[in-house]
């Protein structure tokens, strides 16, 4: 079968997906709260002809875009949340925001959630024309940052179905994602006090501030005696107010703890709250533990990875032009030599430490313009996705398409400024065609199916899937 049909379906339609990807973008909805975004894509796949199931998960902004019948099943995963604070306006080499303290998307969900678009669309019609058996469903996920809505999603059963899903990221290289990522817990201490007079008689106080700096103080001494691989972060929410001559009789901190496996950060979050009960007796106050989100560790598939990337070989890197580069150019020089040498050690990384003759190649690039060597495993990264989640169910596979400059930091201003570029439109493009070639290939050819199953049976060595988010905990917007 000729693939590059699918090329041409998604490059007919091309504007329709720069533009879904550009109205989000300019949405910019934080997690579980896309409404706009959500109904832009629904209705993109309605007018396809997908069957559409709104509020899956009982997540609001969560849905289903359906089309096909029997097996296979892939699901194409879409994400289109932002980033709170991160407001920024497009083109631009200077950091200046749309409105202070303003949303933006400094991880590029817009792209993704319209790359993923192309790609089910461009199956779609595919199906149709060549009489293909099987189901191409579009996930639309929301509240990755911070909120894990697919880990919500995993936990209602709603990929209990699919055989295999696929999905990609904008980032500053083109490569497969075979990475291993951190599980994480997100947890809010609450804690209470007695409110007084801080002048007259702060005796009678017990400042609940005080427990949060006093918590934050223990955390940070015990960072030393956790495994290195762990990451501890932490927010103040809520001060207890603004006038300091009142004692605090409520104060908050948010907390962030990641692990390579759930079972370590499992450890790691009763020893923090151990500290916070700590710091309740060394001040009188009380503290309320709420988990907000988890996510598991993201497990790659060879299988599935190797056919990703023979079909990213065939449609080949985002081609540039003299404006895709002026701009690069532009964005590079406000990084310092620190964001550059970071990037290029992640290629290397990527390419499992060979490859220096191409990192010294792209180290006098404004833009990554080669297709990395696809190394399985290829690193660890001290982030999460909730991809994760999914992973865990179902086998999956994702890549990455250089979409910004060489040495833009993921949730930056400089990566909000070229979300709306013309490199970030041509990525769009490329994502879409290389997700939809491997569909259609996992499609006619179902031992693919079964290989990616066994692998990922085999590579969790028969552990059931467990999910972090507690039964009773739900999905919740920033606060």
């Amino acid at each position: 079968m000729d693939k590059k049909r699918l090329d041409d379906l998604i490059d007919t339609k091309k504007d329709i997906w720069i533009s879904v990807s550009d109205k989000i973008w300019e949405y910019a909805e934080t997690r579980f709260q896309e409404y706009q975004s959500e109904e832009l894509l629904c209705t993109a796949l309605e007018t396809e002809g997908f069957e559409i199931k709104r509020g899956i998960a009982d997540i609001s902004t969560a849905f289903v875009g359906s089309f096909g019948s029997g097996s296979p099943v892939v699901a194409i995963l879409g994400e289109y949340d932002a980033l709170s604070g991160m407001s920024q306006k497009e083109g631009m080499a200077q950091k200046e925001p749309f409105a202070e303290g303003g949303n933006g998307h400094g991880c590029g969900h817009n792209m993704l959630g319209a790359g993923a678009l192309a790609a089910a669309v461009a199956v779609k019609y595919y199906l149709e024309e060549n009489n293909i058996p099987g189901t191409i469903r579009y996930y639309g996920c929301p509240g990755e940052e911070g909120g894990s809505g697919k880990a919500f999603m995993t936990r209602a059963g709603v990929f209990d179905d699919v055989d295999v899903a696929l999905t990609w990221h904008p980032l500053s290289h083109n490569a497969i994602f075979s990475i291993n990522t951190l599980a994480n817990y997100q947890v809010y201490y609450k804690f209470t006090g007695i409110s007084s007079h801080a002048g007259i008689s702060p005796h009678l106080g017990r400042s609940a501030l005080d427990a949060v700096e006093l918590m934050n103080v223990g955390v940070n001494y015990l960072r030393e005696h956790i495994i290195q691989e762990a990451r501890i972060h932490y927010a103040v929410t809520n001060t207890g107010g603004v006038s300091p001559n009142v004692v605090q009789s409520e104060a908050e901190v948010l907390y962030l703890i990641r692990a390579p496996k759930m079972g370590q950060v499992q450890e790691i979050f009763e020893r923090v709250c151990n500290i916070a009960k700590g710091a309740t007796l060394m001040t009188g106050t009380e503290c309320e533990i709420i988990v907000d989100k988890a996510c598991s560790n993201y497990i790659p598939n060879n299988t599935l990875e190797k056919l990703l990337y023979k079909n990213y070989q065939v449609v080949g890197v985002p081609q540039l032009d003299e404006q895709d580069k002026n701009f690069a150019r532009e964005i590079r020089d406000t990084f310092t030599d620190a964001n550059i040498k970071n990037d290029l050690l992640q290629a290397g990384a990527l390419m499992g430490g060979k490859g220096q003759e191409i990192v010294s190649e792209l180290k006098e690039k404004e833009i990554a313009d080669v297709l990395l060597p696809y190394v399985y495993l290829s690193m660890s990264l001290s982030g999460s996705t909730d991809v994760g989640d999914v992973s865990w169910v179902v086998p999956t596979a994702q890549l990455s398409v250089a979409c910004h400059a060489l040495g833009t930091p993921a949730h930056s201003w400089q990566s909000v400024s070229q979300g709306v570029s013309g490199l970030a439109h041509k990525g769009i493009l490329v994502a879409g065609k290389v997700i939809a070639r491997t569909v259609i290939d996992i499609m006619i050819e179902p031992e693919v199916v079964a290989q990616a199953k066994a692998e990922l049976q085999e590579t969790i060595e028969g552990t059931k899937y467990v999910c972090p988010i507690p039964s009773g905990v739900k999905p919740s917007a920033i606060k």
